[in-house]
């Protein structure tokens, strides 16, 4: 009926979980199933939806734990954080050999919830997560994947009174930045231990005992998430290092949405009042968080602090660089253009950029279709005479459907009692190179000037 569950992180970490289990809940339902992940980890699809499979996913059961990490949120250090409302349910081991956590997140209080907090989340943050890690999944980026989506029963107060919601994600692991905090403060034999655990699990590549090349690769995957979060528009909210992976995952999608006009300063999130995760600094503010990485990990680098600090500083310089080129890269293969040569044109694309509607005016360029006069119709016409490849199948492509904000809105304020419009934006935006008139258009930029997005914690 399932795969085995194992617990290897806890079992060798045992200082960076704390055993928990999820709430009772007065009515608990399966909202939304993705069987074609649940086949992929060898699960049935009916014994998730039996009560049985419902107590599993809402972390009823005997062995369940919650994570334990550190962060900077907004800047300031917090060191004591894990999850607050989050379960690790456990690992399965896919056929191909494979491991994947299953992380169930509004389940209630945890020995890691802050005071004051009841461990829940409302359904439409579930489901705006379950959305969006659906359309990244299907555009090619790193993230984690929805299983499902359960009501609850309950209602909770939010910015109104609203349905309690549970999500059950799947990641190749959840260990984070803010984790590698956590285990310096606890100590350098739990340090090197975790070290050793996402390199045998997430780069067996590297030699055994590389924390070098450990995060030089963190760094790499990292970039390479990055980059495809500018080159699609996609605007997280809520970059702490405790919601950066080790593996270049996509995590913890909160206040997250897509930006519809290319602009550099636009913040959604609305706790984000200073604007330090507009959209414009998300490259920046990963290399700030990949350097507060380098400082918990810097015991690990070499015994002599001196040469630890020269690779450290060494390696972040060349982040600028190395992110710059990635971004290059990529919009040039989504362009159909080659990278070696094309990067004074991707650099004039995104000069002229600013102010556009960007999935819009992006795949008018690579299908065709019509450009705005200006600086982007002359650009068009160099581009046509650097004769692009035609579109392909695999690498990156440009999309024509993304999750627009008000399509977004109007699917999750109607989910709670009719999902239909959600399902029908959930099939568009998991088809994101299909034209689909419905989605397509954007929203005015009038309607955005005001949007606000929120964690739903």
């Amino acid at each position: 009926m399932h795969p085995s569950i194992e617990h290897s992180y806890a079992r060798a970490l045992p200082d960076l979980v704390a055993a928990a289990r999820g709430e009772s809940h007065p009515d608990a339902r399966l909202v939304l199933l993705n069987e074609e992940l649940a086949t992929e980890l060898g699960f049935d699809a009916e014994w998730l939806r039996s009560p049985e499979g419902i107590e599993f996913l809402l972390g009823h059961g005997e062995e369940f734990y919650a994570m334990a990490y550190a962060g900077y949120q907004f800047g300031q250090f917090n060191p004591r954080m894990g999850d607050g409302r989050a379960l690790l349910l456990g690992e399965v081991v896919d056929g191909d050999g494979a491991r994947w956590d299953l992380h169930a997140k509004g389940t209630g209080r945890t020995p890691f919830s802050r005071p004051g907090s009841d461990g829940r989340g409302t359904l439409r943050s579930m489901l705006r997560e379950y959305l969006v890690s659906s359309a990244l999944h299907a555009l090619g980026v790193p993230t984690t994947r929805p299983l499902a989506v359960l009501s609850t029963g309950r209602k909770i107060q939010r910015q109104m009174v609203e349905p309690a919601g549970v999500i059950v994600r799947v990641a190749a692991s959840h260990i984070r930045v803010g984790t590698v905090h956590y285990a310096q403060m606890v100590g350098e034999d739990t340090l090197r231990t975790l070290a050793n655990v996402a390199i045998e699990r997430h780069y067996p590549d590297l030699a055994a005992g590389d924390y070098t090349g450990l995060y030089e690769s963190v760094m790499a995957s990292q970039i390479r998430t990055v980059a495809a979060w500018q080159r699609l528009g996609f605007l997280h909210g809520v970059m702490n290092t405790d919601n950066t992976t080790l593996t270049g995952e996509t995590i913890d999608f909160g206040p997250c949405a897509f930006v519809e006009t290319f602009d550099h300063d636009t913040v959604y999130s609305s706790i984000d009042t200073q604007g330090r995760y507009r959209f414009g600094h998300q490259p920046g503010i990963l290399g700030w968080n990949l350097a507060r990485l380098a400082e918990s990990m810097l015991p690990l680098f070499d015994a002599d602090p001196n040469e630890a600090v020269s690779f450290a500083q060494e390696t972040i310089n060349g982040f600028y660089n190395a992110f710059e080129t990635e971004h290059h890269a990529q919009l040039a293969q989504a362009l159909g253009l080659k990278p070696e040569t094309s990067r004074e044109l991707t650099t004039d694309l995104l000069a002229a950029l600013p102010a556009h509607e960007l999935t819009r005016t992006l795949a008018a360029l690579r299908y065709g279709g019509d450009v705005p006069a200006g600086a982007l119709a002359e650009w068009q016409q160099r581009y046509a005479a650097a004769a692009p490849a035609a579109p392909s199948e695999t690498g990156p492509r440009v999309p024509v459907v993304i999750p627009r904000n008000l399509a977004v809105e109007a699917a999750l304020r109607d989910a709670p009692t009719d999902m239909s419009q959600f399902l029908r934006l959930l099939d568009a935006v998991t088809h994101p190179f299909t034209p689909n008139d419905e989605f397509e258009a954007p929203s005015a930029p009038a309607q955005l000037e005001m949007y606000r997005t929120y964690c739903g914690t």
